[in-house]
């Protein structure tokens, strides 16, 4: 497929893909929020609570510091059907193994979006060249645990973005280099001292938070014109309502804001954006500024042989307005797993809508937790 090349493509690259499951805003390389992982994926885009497999790379990092032997990992979607741009696609691949030596578990991670044909034209339809157009990033990552209920964990990234092979007017450069780091926690309590609560209740209860994407802004041609990164801060939890040998049943919520500050002479970059992101506004407007992704899972089995899931994602209509409901399923067999979701979005021309998502993973070593 064949589309024409915007110049707007060489300048900046913000805004490419801004229908992403994140807040709108105009960031550098907003592939970088596309989740990977369906089982997330069919619970609302919720899983910085969760943490218990290799997609533990995206989620929150600090989710491997509680698991233990070898994991890999692969995801694969096509990319806004919606809009028929059957070569736009994305694939995500993990890989986790802990380590008895570094007291942890390491992993690796890589993400590539490839965004189709592009036909490079003058102002006729005249076609002078096509070319291909992608995104990638590859990140290695170490966590480990504080104490037997708290575990940190930190990826390092590197991106590389080419929308072309050309700048503005033929000349210059349409890619760009840069590179990321991410830093999260998990909590994991066996107790809680909580009036009214069983002490128990802490078991089943875990609480995470990852602060991703977080380096300097990126440029394709332009210094001047260069974009920060889509910083993002997810908090959450999750819940067992219900365990038992056949049957288990787990609540999970993220709660996400984008830490970008735009001004009328450019943005802040990341060290001041994680704190002047916060300032301006009130607390309603802080607080509708999060976007939400919430869902359930069952499994049947022991261990885990069949999952369904479902979920819904929100944001507020004044900050991008992207609602819909995601629902999945998933098989475990021995040391092979496979899971898949579905997008679905009341409106009918909701770019998200109808995606399909599919992920494998396999493991050795009593992987898992």
């Amino acid at each position: 497929m064949k589309r024409i090349l915007m110049t707007v493509l060489m300048v900046g690259g913000a805004g490419l893909f801004e229908v992403l499951p994140a807040q709108v805003t105009t960031t550098a390389v907003p592939f970088l929020m596309i989740s990977p992982n369906s089982r997330a994926g069919g619970m609302g885009d919720a899983g910085v609570a969760v943490g218990d497999d290799a997609w533990a790379s995206f989620w929150n990092p600090a989710g491997y510091a509680f698991q233990v032997g070898s994991e890999v990992g692969l995801d694969y979607s096509t990319w806004q059907p919606s809009l028929n741009l059957g070569d736009v696609w994305i694939i995500h691949s993990v890989y986790k193994q802990s380590v008895k030596g570094l007291d942890g578990t390491v992993s690796a991670a890589f993400t590539y979006l490839n965004q189709g044909e592009i036909a490079h034209t003058e102002n006729d339809a005249t076609v002078l060249e096509t070319f291909k157009s992608y995104d990638l990033a590859f990140a290695v990552g170490y966590a480990r645990k504080l104490s037997d209920v708290i575990g940190i964990g930190m990826n390092v990234r590197f991106i590389r973005s080419v929308l072309a092979p050309f700048g503005p007017g033929g000349t210059g450069n349409g890619a760009a280099t840069g590179f990321s780091f991410d830093i999260g926690m998990l909590y994991k309590p066996k107790t809680l001292f909580i009036p009214f609560i069983p002490r128990n209740f802490g078991e089943r209860l875990r609480l995470g938070v990852n602060l991703s994407n977080m380096g300097p802004k990126m440029a394709y041609v332009d210094k001047a014109l260069a974009d920060p990164l889509p910083m993002n801060l997810r908090l959450g939890f999750a819940f067992r309502s219900l365990t038992t040998r056949e049957h288990n049943i787990t609540f999970v919520a993220d709660f996400n804001k984008i830490l970008v500050k735009r001004r009328k002479t450019g943005s802040d970059e990341f060290l001041a954006a994680m704190f002047t992101t916060w300032s301006g506004k009130t607390i309603g407007e802080q607080i509708r500024s999060f976007v939400t992704g919430m869902g359930i899972e069952y499994w049947y089995g022991s261990p885990g042989l069949l999952a369904l899931r479902a979920g819904y994602y929100y944001e507020d209509p004044r900050n991008g307005n992207r609602k819909y409901f995601t629902f999945g399923a998933g098989v475990r067999v021995d040391s092979y797993g496979a899971d898949f979701n579905y997008i679905a979005a009341s409106e009918k021309d909701h770019p998200l809508g109808g995606t399909v998502r599919f992920s494998l993973l396999t493991s050795w070593g009593s992987s898992g937790e």
